[in-house]
């Protein structure tokens, strides 16, 4: 496989009609075409969305937001962490390295990342070095957050 390029995604409308393709491959990414379409106020404007692109197809996508300290009830010492959410690969471009390189884009940042995934996708988040939280019925609300731990930073004790 060539060099992969995990670019930002521009909030715009070009950007939204490409969600689409993305929208029929489960109810979460209704939320993720929403959350674009609420952040269009210009073409150059700050997103938390990163995709890649195979020619000129959008084949691969996520968030990633960066969320304060002052939130931090997963990590030890308590500091700024990303949140990746809906990392999506179309199906025709999986097993060819796309998920992997958002997730390695993300982890670039060297701060820890917490995520939520998708059902069955486990396997992928294990392989990628993320494991299950302690669960905390206060702070996870029903969800099963996985993390990924970079250097000199270990998981809070609940």
């Amino acid at each position: 496989m060539t060099k992969v390029k995990v670019q930002p995604l521009l909030v715009n409308y070009k950007t939204l009609e490409e969600f689409k393709h993305f929208k029929e491959y489960g109810h979460q990414e209704l939320a993720m075409f929403e959350d674009l379409q609420s952040n269009i106020v210009e073409n150059d404007s700050e997103s938390p969305f990163f995709g890649i692109y195979y020619g000129n197809a959008l084949v691969a996508r996520m968030s990633l937001y960066r969320v304060p300290k002052k939130y931090d009830h997963y990590f030890e010492p308590p500091q700024d962490y990303l949140e990746l959410w809906k990392l999506e690969v179309l199906p025709d471009y999986r097993g060819q390295g796309f998920g992997k390189a958002l997730v390695d884009f993300a982890k670039n940042y060297q701060l820890p990342i917490k995520t939520n995934p998708r059902v069955r996708s486990h396997d992928f988040w294990e392989k990628m070095g993320f494991h299950k939280a302690k669960y905390d019925v206060e702070r996870d609300l029903g969800e099963n957050p996985l993390i990924w731990l970079p250097t000199g930073v270990e998981e809070r004790e609940i």
